[in-house]
C-alpha cells in the first residue's frame, strides 16, 4: 500500500523552499503519494497555534533566523537570497495557484508550480503576488495559462480554507509539515526522521 503523505506548505516560506525538492526526492524513491496542501500560515494557523508572522517576532529570533538559513543553504549547496527584494510578500494568489495546478493537472505538476514559486522570491527576486510573474511561472512551466484564471475560482477558494483547517486540525502549527498517518514532522530539518518513517512502513 503507498504511503501518502499531506505536505503543508507556504509558498513564501524559506524553509519550504530548502526542503522541497528534497522532501519531492524522499517521497518519490519510498513510493508516496504527495497530497500538496497549501495553508495560510498567518491567517489560519498562527491565529490558533501561537505562531507570529516574522516581523513580530523577537529581535533575537529574526537574526537567528538568518544565521540557520545561512547555514542550510550551503550544507544543502543551495542558493538562497537571506534578503530577498519582495518578502515579506502576500502568498494567498501563489497558494491558490499551486492548488488549482493540482486540481487541473495533478500532484507533480502542483510541486513543479511550487518549486517554481518558492525559486522565484529566495532565488530570483521576483515577486510572486503579481500576477504577471505567476503567469511567467506558468509558461516557464509549460502548464496552461488558464490556470490562472482557474486560481480565482470558488473552488480553488474553498479548497485552500479547508486545507488551512485541515493543517490547524492536525495539529500542524508551521510550514513545511509532513503528515503521515497522523504523525507529523515539522521543518525540512526534519526530512531524514520522515524518511526513517516511510522506511519503517
Amino acid at each position: 500500500m503507498r504511503p501518502t503523505i499531506d505536505y503543508y506548505l507556504a509558498p513564501q516560506s524559506p524553509y519550504t523552499y530548502l526542503g522541497h525538492l528534497r522532501f519531492w526526492d524522499i517521497a518519490r524513491k519510498a513510493g508516496a503519494t504527495i497530497r500538496v496542501m497549501p495553508v495560510d500560515l498567518g491567517g489560519k494557523v498562527f491565529p490558533v497555534s501561537g505562531g507570529l508572522p516574522l516581523g513580530k517576532r523577537a529581535p533575537q529570533r529574526q537574526a537567528y533566523r538568518l544565521v540557520e538559513l545561512k547555514r542550510f543553504s550551503e550544507w544543502l549547496h543551495a542558493p538562497l537570497n537571506l534578503e530577498p527584494k519582495y518578502f515579506p510578500v502576500n502568498g494567498d494568489d501563489a497558494a491558490r495557484l499551486i492548488i488549482a495546478v493540482d486540481l487541473h493537472d495533478g500532484a507533480d505538476a502542483a510541486m513543479a508550480i511550487a518549486d517554481s514559486i518558492l525559486r522565484a522570491v529566495w532565488v530570483h527576486d521576483r515577486n510572486i503576488a503579481d500576477e504577471a510573474v505567476l503567469a511567467s511561472l506558468l509558461v516557464e512551466r509549460e502548464l496552461p495559462a488558464a490556470r490562472l484564471e482557474a486560481a480565482h475560482s470558488q473552488a480553488v477558494q474553498e479548497r485552500y480554507e479547508a486545507d488551512s483547517q485541515a493543517a490547524v486540525d492536525a495539529g500542524v502549527f508551521g510550514a513545511p509539515s509532513y503528515v503521515v498517518q497522523g504523525e507529523i514532522f515539522w521543518g525540512q530539518d526534519r526530512l531524514d526522521f520522515l524518511e526513517r518513517r516511510l522506511k519503517a512502513g
